[in-house]
């Protein structure tokens, strides 16, 4: 089969591999649809991943073409989207069923092969059935989608309270469609490009509720437009001293500030920062990853609910498709920032 194979940091090549070989409990996955994650581009440019050679890409859906022992039969020709973390299922947060903080985890597209390819191989108990009303190409966008969701689910916003997001890219934006499912309408969104803006309009946000973060002071316009209360709940999606600093000071006494952004580089917080934490009672929450555990009431779940009664629709922050052979080319889109770009998506050959 094709794939791109992740030999060392800057070193990707498209090569052709053998096709996996699925063990027992295990399936082979022939990939329809397959996104790049913001994570993927320093993983394949900088950093390099756990294991070399690798072939990245977490962020996946497909038709399931083989089965091996163990595996009911049902799932042969299933339309699947697939949990990438391999929980160990034997420390403690597995053990009360939160795979997503497991303490020794493996993960698809990072520590073992991924889905920029023809086909991969998966644990069964990673699979998520797919409705025939939704497109591979919106499930491939689970993984993030259900990251922004468990992010709302840490802060629970309700619907009259203020909610600032600040950082528009694919999980902001994702945050953003889900607050508005979910009924808030009170929204301050906080961006630096023009294509953010236009993207949240496309959403149905107002323009008098968008900050350019480049023109002005962000704290006092948001302060301005909250009558000085400071907003209820942020979302940081950024990741920079900066970012958080800004969210403390946005929000009002007894404010949640709801972090998402993976950092940038080490985190400092100053001493009249933390004087805000304090002060003003605030409640800083970290969110990792989404929830996956079979239950109607987990991230995956909800967000398949979601897509399958079309109470939204990622598909327009699809913004560039490729073939396989020519999936390089979305790889630098995103390391070079040569073009606008929300979600660069591979799609799999008939």
């Amino acid at each position: 089969m094709k794939a791109w194979v992740l030999h060392k940091p800057k070193d990707i090549r498209l090569e052709e591999v053998e096709k996996p070989q699925p063990q027992a409990g295990e399936v082979l996955l022939r990939v329809k649809a397959a996104g790049i994650c913001g994570s993927d581009i320093p993983r394949i440019y900088d950093t390099g991943a756990h294991v070399h050679p690798l072939i990245p890409g977490h962020e996946f859906a497909g038709n399931v073409v083989e089965i091996t022992e163990g595996v009911d039969p049902q799932w042969l020709g299933a339309r699947v989207s697939v949990f990438p973390l391999l929980p160990c299922r034997e420390c403690g947060p597995c053990r009360m069923h939160k795979y997503e903080l497991c303490r020794n985890y493996g993960y698809i597209g990072s520590r073992r092969d991924g889905a920029f390819a023809e086909y991969v191989r998966v644990p069964v108990w990673n699979l998520i059935r797919i409705p025939d009303s939704v497109s591979f190409e919106n499930a491939a966008m689970l993984e993030p989608m259900a990251v922004a969701v468990h992010a709302i689910g840490k802060a629970d916003p309700k619907p009259e309270e203020t909610v600032c997001v600040c950082g528009l890219g694919t999980i902001g934006i994702f945050v953003v469609m889900f607050l508005l499912e979910r009924g808030v309408k009170n929204l301050i969104l906080i961006g630096n490009k023009e294509f953010q803006k236009k993207t949240a309009l496309s959403l149905g946000v107002r323009e008098d509720q968008y900050i350019d973060a480049k023109q002005g002071n962000v704290t006092e316009k948001v302060q301005g437009m909250t009558g000085g209360l400071g907003a209820d709940v942020y979302f940081e999606a950024v990741g920079s001293n900066t970012a958080v600093s800004q969210a403390l000071d946005c929000v009002g006494a007894f404010g949640r500030v709801q972090i998402i952004g993976n950092p940038l580089s080490d985190m400092h917080l100053d001493r009249n920062t933390y004087w805000k934490i304090l002060r003003n009672e605030l409640t800083v929450k970290g969110g990792w990853n989404s929830s996956f555990d079979h239950s109607p009431e987990d991230d995956w779940s909800f967000v398949m609910e979601t897509l399958s009664r079309h109470s939204v629709d990622p598909s327009v922050f699809i913004t560039h498709k490729f073939p396989v052979e020519r999936l390089e080319e979305g790889f630098l889109i995103m390391r070079d920032k040569t073009e606008d770009y929300m979600k660069i998506m591979m799609i799999g050959n008939d």
